[in-house]
């Protein structure tokens, strides 16, 4: 375990430089941007590591792993991200774990998620998710809503019983006009922020960038970014 801690340390270095250098070269300060360390395929025993390193947001993508990982971290000041496409069906155990959910993408899933919330007694966070790649259906190979949709899905966010409207999230785009250009999909994500925040000052959360391109996500002024691999290493694969 002692090895493992040092891995991660030395890993966690590198990227707080990254996150550093990203901030002073953008004229930011580093309290602008918090780190999750996206968590997901690695066990509990990585979980508590991190957390005795100082980490206090994790993310997870898969109910089945993140659930029972959860109830095992439970003792733990962490903030849990749920950051996977959720299928309502899993929303009852996701609520149960997860502080924010940064997926939201839909309005079927808007009502799950208050239904649920209000059963627990809990407040959960809500990110609508952004596909910048969004094809005729509205949806993009990821989750997430067209930008058109995002005004008329964090209305019902707001309006809904046990959920909070933090803000936005997006996952730089493989297909379309922004493929390959992270920064400017990125710019596009505060755009529509700067817009959400007219009508909902408080949803000031803006999550993008991931391990390759975090340094994109923080010249745009993403608030936070979500970085797995450059902490964890390569994940195993899932079988």
């Amino acid at each position: 375990m002692t090895d493992r801690k040092d891995e991660l340390a030395a890993n966690l270095a590198r990227v707080e430089e990254r996150i550093t250098a990203a901030c002073d070269a953008a004229g930011r300060g580093r309290d602008e941007v918090t780190l999750i360390v996206v968590t997901k395929t690695w066990p509990a025993s990585d979980v508590r590591a991190l957390a005795e390193l100082g980490v206090r947001h994790v993310a997870e993508n898969r109910d089945q792993d993140a659930a029972p990982k959860a109830a095992a971290c439970a003792d733990l000041p962490l903030v849990w991200h749920f950051v996977g496409q959720l299928q309502t069906n899993k929303v009852r155990s996701v609520v149960g774990y997860a502080d924010v959910v940064q997926s939201v993408d839909r309005a079927r899933l808007v009502s799950a998620l208050s239904k649920e919330a209000v059963r627990a007694g809990r407040e959960v966070g809500c990110l609508i998710q952004v596909a910048f790649d969004a094809g005729a259906d509205g949806r993009g190979e990821r989750g997430g809503v067209a930008p058109s949709g995002v005004a008329e899905l964090a209305g019902l966010v707001a309006g809904a019983e046990g959920l909070r409207l933090d803000g936005l999230m997006t996952v730089a785009p493989l297909t379309g006009e922004y493929a390959g250009r992270q920064q400017a999909a990125f710019e596009r994500l505060m755009d529509l922020s700067t817009d959400l925040r007219r009508t909902h000052p408080a949803a000031n959360m803006v999550s993008a960038g991931m391990s390759a391109d975090l340094e994109q996500a923080v010249a745009a002024g993403a608030t936070h970014v979500r970085v797995g691999s450059a902490v964890l290493g390569v994940r195993p694969r899932l079988g």
